[in-house]
């Protein structure tokens, strides 16, 4: 049983908070312009190497105001723990068939630190795991940005559920969160691959530049279905949600014991002799 849930150990500061929006938009922008790309039908579409390039500028520009806006150095210590214990989880279940255990502390850790810390920590997580497991690519930003949003997420719960309704909603977000991960992940990669063919779908699953955004976006969502929900997606769903039920009471009372400590604000009283 978990303890009452109080406010985010973390506050983000208003300017933070639109800077955080505004990145969190841009970056959604970046995924998704191929549906909505005008060109002549059957053109060539390249990978968007300026857009791989701006994002992790949009992010280090995102990570630089919320430190300047509430992240200390008791919680940045905080913050490089949780990340070198996710990096070290994702090294040791790097999503073979699905199975990842970063996602799990993620969740928990934005759940009790808040929203910006939330995408600090996914942001910085999938980027030391690159680092470990030489996964850099022009693949890390976008996974990056995702991470971010899954930790996000979990901050902007509601607050007033605890106990056994707040294990069960985490589950259920991790749930979510693992196949929006996955959704977004393909939409990063999928516009850029030629000659999709699925066995049990007839006809080509590709992009189509200049296609109408419906036709597109029914195709991404087929090709979505038949590659990844049933089974990347789907298997981390359910380690999501059975390291939050088996785990989640633990790894929430210890955080939450360090989030007092890494926070605690005093006065000091001057007593005139």
């Amino acid at each position: 049983m978990t303890g009452p849930v109080a406010a985010p150990a973390v506050r983000i500061a208003p300017r933070s908070g639109a800077v955080l929006a505004v990145a969190s938009v841009a970056g959604l922008m970046m995924l998704c312009w191929p549906l909505l790309l005008r060109v002549p039908e059957g053109s060539r579409v390249d990978p968007p190497f300026v857009f791989v390039a701006l994002l992790p500028v949009v992010l280090a520009v995102v990570l630089a105001e919320l430190n300047e806006g509430g992240l200390d150095p008791r919680v940045l210590a905080v913050l490089g723990v949780l990340s070198a214990v996710n990096a070290i989880l994702r090294g040791i279940s790097p999503g073979t068939a699905g199975v990842e255990l970063t996602f799990f502390l993620l969740i928990l850790a934005g759940r009790v630190f808040g929203a910006g810390f939330g995408f600090v920590l996914g942001c910085t997580s999938l980027f030391a795991s690159a680092l470990m497991t030489a996964g850099v690519g022009p693949w890390l930003p976008y996974q990056m940005l995702c991470a971010a949003w899954v930790g996000m997420g979990a901050g902007l719960l509601p607050r007033r559920v605890t106990g056994r309704a707040e294990i069960a909603m985490l589950a259920a977000y991790g749930v979510a969160a693992a196949y929006l991960f996955g959704l977004f992940m393909n939409l990063s990669g999928w516009p850029f691959l030629t000659g999709i063919e699925v066995a049990g779908h007839a006809g080509s699953l590709s992009y189509v530049a200049g296609a109408p955004v419906l036709d597109n976006l029914h195709r991404f969502v087929v090709y979505t279905l038949l590659t990844s929900t049933g089974s990347w997606d789907t298997v981390r769903a359910v380690t999501n949600a059975v390291a939050i039920v088996v785990l989640g009471p633990a790894v929430l009372t210890t955080l939450r014991r360090a989030a007092r400590r890494a926070t605690v604000t005093g006065s000091v009283t001057v007593t005139a002799r």
